[in-house]
């Protein structure tokens, strides 16, 4: 097996991946809160809703990277999160890594874009959780 760092639009394509699965995620968990609110749709008001909503968000990536490196995007497009020294991360990178990369986001996306300029080709939450992605590929046999 041989590990290499992953390109931007193969990052994009597993952001994507787990973007539908996660949205699907979501849609359930709100299933399950919406008898508490007497089956009704929530509203600006009740503040805790979008708290409830990252925190599945949050659950869902930190416990995939914790268990495995891989989310179902990262598997597909045979990549993992490891530390630096590619070994597993822990709970709290995890959970740096979740909100470093929502700050990502909320800059505009250019928290992503930061591969350009790094030398590493590492993101913003990759240098803040210090883990990064790397792609997986099998060696072709010899011979």
């Amino acid at each position: 097996m041989v590990i290499t760092v992953p390109g931007l639009l193969r990052r994009l394509a597993a952001i994507f991946y787990d973007g539908l699965l996660l949205l699907a995620v979501l849609f359930f968990a709100t299933a399950l809160l919406l008898p508490f609110n007497k089956g009704l749709a929530f509203t600006s008001e009740q503040f805790f809703y979008p708290l409830y909503l990252i925190l599945i968000s949050g659950l869902f990536y930190t416990w995939f990277w914790t268990h495995g490196g891989q989310t179902p995007g990262l598997r597909a497009w045979k990549m993992t999160v490891l530390t630096f020294e590619q070994k597993p991360i822990t709970w709290k990178q995890a959970v740096l890594r979740y909100i470093a990369a929502a700050l990502s986001w909320a800059a505009f996306g250019a928290g992503f874009l930061w591969v350009f300029v790094d030398k590493n080709q590492r993101s913003w939450h990759d240098c803040l959780s210090k883990t990064a992605l790397f792609l997986i590929t099998d060696v072709p046999p010899r011979g």
